[in-house]
């Protein structure tokens, strides 16, 4: 946890004085004049503590502070002035948020007992916000594990929409990460009352019944009420129902919902990841995936169409494998067959146990299975790639040695 201060006054020898007395006890950062104090905000933040002097010539005080309470609202606002009026008072703890006022001039003793007490402020709200952190990440992971059970084809596909786009939130440094991580794990919610045999067609791109669509499409309103019943989820309910939503606004009458930017960033990243999955779920290579979705014109947020293949990349890598060596992390990206060409398993199937068990019981008998075996994969799990199949390892019917 840092405890960087940043120190800002338009008076060099002042700056020079505090920061003398207080770098035996923080890690202390400067700035001459409120721009400087700007660009360092930009550029090196958050800092735990940031202590500014109000009248300065190029930009206030105030200003400052401001700036941090929206860029860091975590960070602890001190503020130096000379003009401690009810008026300051009052625009200053409105706007900058200010935990605290000092008046000038402040002895370095004073400064240090207040930054001290801010310190401790903002690591009482980083602690808190730990224990909050991992307290719904576990209720969520174990709320995600309960309904992959209960409907495991819905929640089958969650963990390579989340690690997708975990890869997209990570290029664009998002504040609420978090919220899009969790909305990501429970996108899937509002498919729990739908059919396993339903859903099944709808993800292998087969024909529904007018009723079965309308089912289909109602599940992100199903799953913001169900998770807008959690506590501190809102803005993720938020997310969740929003997922569907066309950029352009096409569906906007229908759903009444929002357009374009307006849609949260989240909701954006979620419609262009599932869509991408359902696509690839087909037996649809990952860059034809994404030339189709790119020919949807206005369909998604086109700035996020980049960053999709960029994390796709990041995240995955494509191997040949043993029959052995496939694990549930792992999505064939060609078909796997018999020695003769029987078709056993389509392109762009998620690996399980049962497809497993099926390929090995293949593998033992006269017909054989041809390997290795291409798969996609992520990077952290990827094995170690099996050599390439020659005419007569390929029709060994002891394919799982």
């Amino acid at each position: 946890m840092t405890n960087r201060i940043l120190l800002v006054d338009d008076e060099p020898n002042i700056l020079s004085g505090y920061r003398r007395h207080l770098r035996k006890n923080f890690e202390v950062e400067v700035a001459e004049g409120g721009k400087r104090a700007l660009e360092i905000l930009d550029a090196e933040g958050p800092f735990a503590v940031v202590v500014s002097d109000m009248q300065m010539p190029d930009v206030s005080g105030l200003t400052v502070l401001t700036h941090a309470a929206d860029k860091y609202p975590d960070t602890t606002r001190i503020m130096l002035t000379g003009n401690a009026d009810q008026e300051t008072a009052v625009t200053a703890v409105n706007q900058g948020r200010i935990f605290r006022f000092l008046n000038k001039p402040c002895q370095p003793d004073a400064l240090a007992a207040a930054i001290n007490v801010g310190l401790r402020h903002y690591e009482l709200i980083k602690a808190e916000q730990a224990l909050l952190t991992k307290t719904l990440a576990g209720s969520v992971s174990l709320l995600t594990e309960v309904l992959s059970m209960v409907n495991p084809v819905a929640f089958g596909r969650t963990s390579h929409i989340r690690r997708t786009v975990s890869g997209i939130c990570g290029q664009l440094k998002l504040q609420n990460a978090w919220e899009i991580d969790v909305a990501a794990m429970l996108s899937q919610v509002g498919f729990v009352t739908i059919p396993e045999a339903v859903l099944q067609r709808y993800y292998n791109g087969s024909s529904l019944t007018p009723e079965e669509t309308a089912s289909i499409e109602d599940h992100p309103r199903v799953g913001k009420t169900l998770i807008a019943k959690i506590p501190r989820l809102k803005g993720v309910a938020e997310i969740i129902g929003a997922q569907r939503l066309r950029y352009d606004g096409k569906d906007a009458p229908k759903s009444g919902g929002a357009v374009g930017d307006d849609i949260p960033t989240g909701a954006r990243i979620l419609k262009l990841v599932t869509d991408f999955d359902a696509l690839t779920a087909q037996g649809i290579g990952a860059p034809d995936a994404i030339s189709q979705l790119t020919a949807r014109a206005g369909a998604y947020d086109t700035s996020l169409l980049p960053l999709l293949m960029k994390a796709v990349d990041a995240c995955y890598v494509t191997r040949l494998v043993k029959l052995i060596d496939l694990n549930d992390s792992m999505v064939f990206e060609e078909a796997v067959e018999t020695t003769s060409g029987q078709v056993l398993v389509a392109s762009g199937q998620q690996v399980s146990p049962s497809i497993r068990e099926r390929l090995l019981s293949f593998a033992k008998s006269a017909q054989g299975v041809k390997q290795p075996i291409k798969v996609r994969c992520p990077v952290e799990n990827a094995p170690k790639e099996a050599a390439a199949a020659t005419p007569a390892t390929a029709t060994t019917p002891a394919g799982a040695n």
